[in-house]
């Protein structure tokens, strides 16, 4: 990061376009409301879901990987609705396996379920655990870092991409997800059609929650995982700013994740303690979506806008969501969040390009 005026630059750029983004999503909301209530009064948006298994090999060995897809019983119910679909593949974090996060069922609270709720839109929906997590394999003597995780989205997209006709895949990472979802697009921008990155930290600089993280990082490097409880869960929610999350949503959510695991692995906090950065903005070239919370607190404002400004593809946007700490799918304003990256993710491509 330069000191001769550039830092002033790159914010002036990247509240240029969070101004831009807001002008592109408010004009596409009224074509999005008119798709819900043609999918809500068709009676056809019934979602179904199923698990499938690949395998990531490394050297001698095959990892065995768990994904899981929902999408609807009967896409083709929504042939004369106005909308663009694709192949989403979400990304989870450092401390919550795929399900729980892009899955959650909770009764009278449809919107809990990511997934559904793009499911009923036409996108046909894919999580993976990442190696270490949940279902997948964690038999390995690895702590799971993000150069890992970046190989699990590759073993996960060539899986997914053979039952999609080959189509690139619209990309979603959150947190140490997003880390693992910039280097997977490093790697193999082929395989993505856009990319979306909430709560990513590039440098680590100006961040709170890193600063108390390092104070651990011994811990973290004596063993491959570390434990999880209930109160830590809570406190995903709680340490940046309180009252922005649903506290029931968060109680069914760590019911969710701790029937899954209760450890996790250790290298993306390591990672994210010692080894930042570990994605590079001008090696990721395909259109990319960064989304912040206002109240953050694993990457400051200014450490986002810098990473932004270097992104060399022009179709880019940076947008800071309101009243959102660091998880914003189960925020008090997920319907903000779910409104932005559905914009995203169906923004028709441009007819001028220069």
């Amino acid at each position: 990061m330069n000191e001769d005026g550039s830092r002033l630059t790159n914010s002036r750029r990247g509240f240029l376009a969070v101004t831009a983004a807001t002008v592109a999503t408010a004009s596409l909301a009224g074509r999005n409301a008119r798709a819900e209530q043609q999918i809500a009064a068709s009676g056809l948006a019934e979602v179904s879901g199923t698990e499938h298994w690949t395998v990531k090999r490394v050297g001698a060995d095959d990892v065995k990987l768990f994904l899981w897809r929902k999408q609807l019983k009967n896409p083709a119910s929504l042939a004369g609705v106005d909308m663009r679909r694709g192949t989403i593949l979400f990304v989870h974090g450092s401390s919550v396996s795929a399900t729980p996060v892009f899955d959650l069922q909770i009764p009278g609270k449809p919107e809990a379920s990511t997934m559904d709720w793009f499911a009923r839109r036409g996108y046909d929906t894919w999580c993976v655990d990442c190696e270490g997590y949940g279902h997948s394999d964690k038999w390995r003597p690895v702590n799971s870092d993000v150069s890992c995780g970046a190989d699990d989205l590759a073993a996960a997209s060539e899986y997914i991409m053979k039952r999609n006709g080959g189509q690139p895949l619209l990309v979603y990472g959150a947190s140490s997800g997003a880390l693992r979802a910039g280097l997977f697009a490093q790697r193999h921008p082929e395989r993505v059609q856009r990319l979306a990155l909430d709560a990513l930290v590039w440098t680590g600089e100006g961040s709170p929650t890193l600063a108390e993280r390092k104070k651990r990082l011994t811990e973290y490097r004596t063993s491959n995982r570390r434990p999880i409880d209930r109160a830590f869960v809570q406190s995903i929610f709680t340490r940046d700013h309180p009252g922005t999350s649903d506290l029931t949503v968060v109680e069914a959510f760590a019911d969710a994740v701790l029937a899954l695991d209760t450890s996790m692995p250790s290298g993306t906090y390591i990672d994210m303690s010692a080894n930042l950065p570990v994605i590079d903005p001008e090696k990721i070239t395909v259109p990319t979506l960064v989304m912040r919370g206002q109240w953050d607190g694993i990457a400051s404002f200014q450490d986002v806008a810098n990473f932004f400004a270097r992104l060399p593809n022009p179709d880019k946007q940076f947008i800071v969501m309101p009243g959102i700490a660091h998880t914003s799918t189960r925020s008090k304003n997920w319907a903000l969040v779910y409104h932005l990256l559905d914009a995203y993710f169906s923004q028709p491509a441009p007819v001028y390009v220069g």
